[in-house]
């Protein structure tokens, strides 16, 4: 629970490269008093000194509650480009609860001269090109599939490629399609080794989700490099009239311009 000597108390919903950026900036500004969530995907996650909490809250009206009970005065929604469910969630507990929130998101990956991408609005759209498009339903594939640890049960429909999966920690074995290669591993990655790893398996295929970030783009410039075409999984929807911005100084700068209107509003 946040200091109580603190009145601008902040939850930054976390997990994401932007949102340890932001996380290390509050870490300086003790006149804001922060709690970083994390959802608990990765086990052994990397930790602020601030205050930290880890799993869900119970949905939207969980969050109300949450939110209400610590008094907070500002929401940062800094959660995965894809993690729609817990941002649907954001925006709804700080209407209920009046409280000003800000989406921290970076950019999406935009196509370059050399690319051969094609898209796929979800994953579902994107197991079932695999198991039924013309392209790729019929001829078995070697798949890079980075769409990580939490979601390759879809594929499943699709049992007739190799997949390649990478993950930091183990995924269920019950996710898997049958013809899987699992490798354990923790990025950031270079592009010279990840258009190695492309070339010792044969990878035939790459797909991701429009995560955005540089940590995980050079697997996009390997498969440039290499000629390998890319299924792009483009981002869900946002949630509309939230305000957004894209690094974490930007984000402080909307948390310092609150935190001093909240001090006005009490002298």
């Amino acid at each position: 629970m946040p200091s109580s000597s603190n009145n601008f108390r902040v939850l930054v919903l976390g997990g994401t490269t932007e949102a340890s950026a932001l996380c290390r900036d509050l870490e300086q500004t003790p006149s804001i008093s922060t709690t970083l969530s994390l959802a608990g995907v990765t086990k052994q996650p990397h930790l602020p000194t601030l205050s930290v909490r880890i799993g869900g809250f119970g949905g939207a009206d969980g969050l109300s509650t949450w939110l209400k009970t610590h008094g907070i005065s500002a929401l940062i929604d800094a959660t995965h480009p894809f993690a729609a469910t817990m941002s649907q969630h954001a925006a709804t507990a700080c209407g209920t609860t009046q409280t000003p929130l800000l989406r921290l998101e970076r950019p999406g990956w935009q196509e370059m001269p050399g690319d051969k991408w094609f898209h796929a609005a979800d994953l579902k759209e994107a197991a079932s090109l695999l198991a039924n498009s013309p392209k790729w339903g019929t001829a078995p594939q070697r798949i890079f599939l980075t769409t990580g640890r939490k979601e390759l049960a879809p594929f499943k429909i699709a049992p007739q490629h190799h997949y390649l999966i990478r993950s930091i920690d183990a995924p269920d074995p019950a996710s898997l399609p049958p013809n899987a290669t699992v490798l354990l591993d923790r990025g950031p990655f270079d592009v010279s080794r990840e258009a190695k790893l492309m070339q010792d398996y044969g990878i035939t295929l790459l797909v991701s989700k429009n995560s955005g970030g540089s940590a995980t783009y050079p697997k996009l410039e390997a498969a440039r490099l290499l000629r390998i075409p890319v299924l792009m999984i483009d981002r869900p929807v946002a949630c509309p009239h939230i305000p957004t911005v894209e690094t974490a100084q930007q984000a402080m700068a909307w948390l310092q311009a609150h935190q001093a209107a909240s001090t006005r509003r009490k002298v």
